[in-house]
C-alpha cells in the first residue's frame, strides 16, 4: 500500500500535532440547526465572573482576568450541602454543562451545588482578551497547573463568600481532558476536595505509559466489532484514494464526498486522509446507544450504521462512493448541510482548537501512532519533527515528560479517592485507568460505552452497563460524603 506507507507518513507530521487537538474530542465537529429528537428541559443556571489571578506561580504580576463560572443552587441545602465541581475543558464551558447530564440528574438527591468552571483560555475566560492568542508571551500562562489553580481559587472563593458553604465537601467532575483536570485536582489538592470521578480521562496517554499505537488500535476495534469487511474496506480505502488521484481523479473525490473545498493536487490529499482519520475517530467516541448531538447529530449506534455502506469487499471508485456516504452520515446526517467543509477544525465554535494546539506543544504531548496493521494507515510518532513544528508556530518546544513528573505517571499508590471511568468503545481509553488501583482508587469499565458516555444525562435507550456504572459511581460519592448508600 503506497499510499499509506507514503502519504501517511506526511500526514504524521501534521496529525501528532494537529489531530485529538478536543482536542480530547479530536477534530472536526460539526453542527447543525436541525434537531433530531425535542430537545431536554434546558437546564437552569446562572452565569458570573471572578476575578482571577492571571500567575499563580510566579510574583512578577498581579494581573487579573475575568474567569466565567456556571452555578446552580436549586437543589442546594444551603446548610453545608456538598458542591459538585465541573472541571472545565478545552472550550466553552456552557457546551460542557449541557453535555453534563450526569450531575444534573444526582444533584437533588445530595442536595448538591453546581459548579461549573471555564478553563482559562477557552470560552471566555481569556486573559489577554482579543490578545489573548496574539504572542507567546500572551500564551505562557496557558498549563495545567495554572488552570487547577484557579480551580483551587475559585472554590475558596464561593467557599468563602455563599452562606452556608463554609463546610461544604467539594466532590470534582471531569470528562476527557476536564477529567484528567478533575483526577490531578484531587492528586495535587487532596485538602480541596474530597474526591473525583474522571471519566475517559486518559492521564497515562503519555510517553513511556502506554504504547503509541493504542489509540487507533482501540478505534479500530471499536470498527471492528461492527464489521470485519468494514474494517478491511476503510483500510483499503487510503490505496484506493491515492490511486484515483493519481490518476486525475481530484475532481471525482471533491463531487463524491461533495466537499467545500475542491482537492487540487497531491498536497491536498495530506489533511483531507488527515479529515477522514478524525471522523473514525469521532464515531467511535461517540458510538452512544440512542441518537446523540455532542460532536454531531448521528444515530444511535452511528459506527454500526456507517458499516452499513461497507459491509461487503469493495474497490475502486465504488469503494469511495460508499466511503462518501459514511462522511455524509456523519457531516450530514439532518440534510441541512450543503457541502462538507473538510477544512473547518471546530465549526460548533465551543471547542478551543488553538489553544490545545498550544497545550499539545507544551505539556500535553502525547504519543499516537499507527504501524498499518489495523484499520488505519501507517502513522509513525516523530517527536523531533513535533517539536519543530511546534518551534516554528507557537516558538516552544514540548517537554516530553513533564505531566508524568508533575502528576505522578503510574505512582498513585498514596492517591485516594478517584473514580477512573472508561467506555470501551472510546478510542482514549487506550491511556486511561482500567484497573482498580486500590480500595479508593476504582477503575469501572462500560462495555459498548463510548467518550464519558456516564456523564451524560439519562436516556430511555441506555445500556444496563452505563446505568450500573452511575449507580456504583454516585454509591461511591456517598460513601466519601459519608452518606447512605442506594440501591
Amino acid at each position: 500500500m503506497e499510499f499509506s506507507l507514503k502519504y501517511c507518513f506526511l500526514i504524521c507530521e501534521l496529525v501528532v500535532i494537529f489531530t485529538n487537538v478536543e482536542s480530547l474530542h479530536f477534530g472536526h465537529t460539526v453542527s447543525s440547526a436541525k434537531k433530531l429528537l425535542p430537545l431536554q428541559e434546558p437546564y437552569t443556571y446562572r452565569t458570573y465572573y471572578y476575578d482571577q489571578q492571571l500567575d499563580h506561580l510566579g510574583f512578577a504580576t498581579m494581573q487579573k482576568f475575568k474567569q466565567r463560572y456556571l452555578l446552580a443552587d436549586q437543589f442546594w441545602n444551603r446548610n453545608n450541602g456538598p458542591i459538585f465541581f465541573y472541571t472545565g475543558n478545552e472550550g466553552d464551558i456552557d457546551w460542557f454543562c449541557n453535555n453534563t447530564g450526569f450531575m444534573w440528574d444526582i444533584a437533588a438527591d445530595f442536595k448538591a451545588l453546581l459548579v461549573f468552571a471555564e478553563h482559562r483560555y477557552y470560552g471566555e475566560s481569556l486573559p489577554f482578551g482579543p490578545e489573548t492568542y496574539q504572542n507567546v508571551s500572551n500564551l505562557n500562562y496557558l498549563t495545567s497547573e495554572q488552570a487547577l489553580a484557579d480551580f483551587v481559587e475559585l472554590i475558596n472563593y464561593l467557599k468563602t463568600n455563599l452562606p452556608g458553604a463554609a463546610n461544604s465537601s467539594v466532590v470534582a467532575f471531569g470528562g476527557s481532558y476536564g477529567g484528567m483536570l478533575a483526577a490531578w485536582l484531587r492528586i495535587k489538592y487532596p485538602n480541596v476536595v474530597v474526591g473525583a470521578l474522571a471519566a475517559s480521562a486518559p492521564i497515562w496517554q503519555f510517553t513511556n505509559m502506554t504504547p503509541c499505537n493504542a489509540f487507533y488500535d482501540t478505534t479500530s476495534a471499536t470498527w471492528l466489532q461492527a464489521s470485519a469487511t468494514c474494517v478491511d474496506n476503510i483500510h483499503q480505502s487510503y490505496n484506493t484514494i491515492d490511486m484515483i488521484a493519481s490518476s486525475g481523479g481530484y475532481d471525482f473525490i471533491t463531487s463524491t464526498f461533495g466537499l467545500c473545498t475542491p482537492l487540487k493536487s497531491k498536497y491536498d490529499l495530506i489533511p483531507f486522509v488527515e479529515f477522514l482519520n478524525d471522523m473514525y475517530v469521532n464515531f467511535a467516541m461517540v458510538n452512544y446507544p440512542y441518537p446523540a448531538d455532542f460532536l454531531a447529530q448521528l444515530p444511535a449506534w452511528p459506527v454500526k450504521v456507517a458499516c452499513s455502506f461497507l459491509n461487503e469487499p469493495l474497490q475502486g471508485k465504488p469503494l469511495l462512493v460508499a466511503l462518501s456516504k459514511v462522511s455524509n452520515l456523519y457531516f450530514n446526517y439532518t440534510g441541512s448541510t450543503k457541502c462538507v467543509n473538510w477544512t473547518s477544525t471546530d465549526s460548533t465554535g465551543s471547542l478551543g482548537y488553538k489553544g490545545w494546539q498550544y497545550q499539545r506543544c507544551t505539556e500535553m504531548v502525547m504519543p499516537i501512532c499507527s504501524n498499518g496493521t489495523n484499520m488505519f494507515c501507517n502513522i509513525p510518532w516523530d517527536l523531533q519533527q513535533v517539536s519543530d513544528n511546534c518551534y516554528s508556530q507557537f516558538k516552544v518546544r514540548p517537554r516530553e515528560n513533564w505531566v508524568a513528573l508533575e502528576y505522578w505517571a503510574k505512582e498513585l499508590k498514596t492517591a485516594t479517592n478517584i473514580i477512573f471511568s472508561n467506555g470501551l468503545y472510546d478510542p482514549w481509553s487506550s491511556g486511561g485507568v482500567m484497573q482498580t488501583l486500590s480500595d479508593s482508587l476504582i477503575a469501572i469499565q462500560i462495555p459498548e460505552g463510548g467518550h464519558h458516555l456516564d456523564l451524560r444525562g439519562k436516556h430511555p435507550l441506555d445500556t444496563r452497563a452505563v446505568i450500573n456504572a452511575r449507580l456504583e459511581e454516585t454509591n461511591i460519592i456517598r460513601n466519601w460524603l459519608k452518606l447512605t448508600p442506594v440501591q
